[in-house]
């Protein structure tokens, strides 16, 4: 199965409901104003119950070292970080010596270049779609972008998909994209923050079908 990042995990039975699906990832947000906000001490006994060979994914925005070195504490081997500033990714690759995704926003061609260059040392650059300019959350809110736009602006470097994606449509993502990856959150989810069970096997069942 392609790999599978189900993200904002806030309980365990939804925890276990994505280990059981095959997630090859799973992600933790530690952004306050996301309704999938965890603490990382909340989240650190969720983490220990990640098995070895599943990518743990803290999920940030522009942190600060001290949200950095908690997640990390927490359990966390992979930081996935939005809007940072130039530079940061770097930073955090030399200073931590884990993967760092970049996420970024994407809603024309030049978003794609331009995140691809900002990427840096990043291990992946994870496109997402853009966000209004009165959302109050960076990504997570259930909107894709114009994924044909990776037909003629493909980045040159291990990128996933990210925004929108859902039982009906993330096949046809995967056969026009071709990521390396592909992120859900809102799209297994029954109401904001809150996954379903079932949606995340059948979301799941949907990537490995392709």
């Amino acid at each position: 199965m392609l790999p599978l990042k189900i993200c904002g995990l806030k309980n365990e039975e939804t925890l276990m409901a994505a280990l059981a699906a095959g997630a090859s990832h799973v992600g933790f947000n530690f952004f306050g104003p996301s309704p999938r906000h965890l603490s990382p001490a909340i989240a650190a006994p969720l983490i220990a119950r990640v098995p070895p060979g599943v990518g743990r994914v803290a999920v940030m925005v522009d942190p600060d070292d001290a949200l950095v070195d908690a997640a990390l504490a927490a359990g966390i081997d992979i930081l996935q970080v939005h809007n940072v500033a130039p530079g940061r990714v770097a930073d955090l690759v030399q200073r931590h010596h884990r993967p760092v995704w970049l996420a970024a926003g994407v809603k024309t061609g030049a978003d794609i270049s331009a995140a691809e260059k900002a990427a840096g040392p990043a291990d992946l650059l994870l496109l997402d779609a853009k966000a209004p300019n009165d959302a109050p959350l960076p990504g997570g809110n259930g909107l894709a972008f114009d994924w044909r736009l990776l037909v003629d602006h493909r980045p040159q470097r291990r990128f996933g998909l990210a925004g929108g994606l859902t039982i009906s449509n993330v096949g046809d993502a995967i056969r026009l994209v071709s990521p390396a990856l592909v992120d859900v959150a809102s799209g297994v989810e029954q109401e904001a923050g809150v996954k379903s069970v079932e949606k995340i096997m059948a979301f799941a069942a949907a990537v490995r079908g392709v």
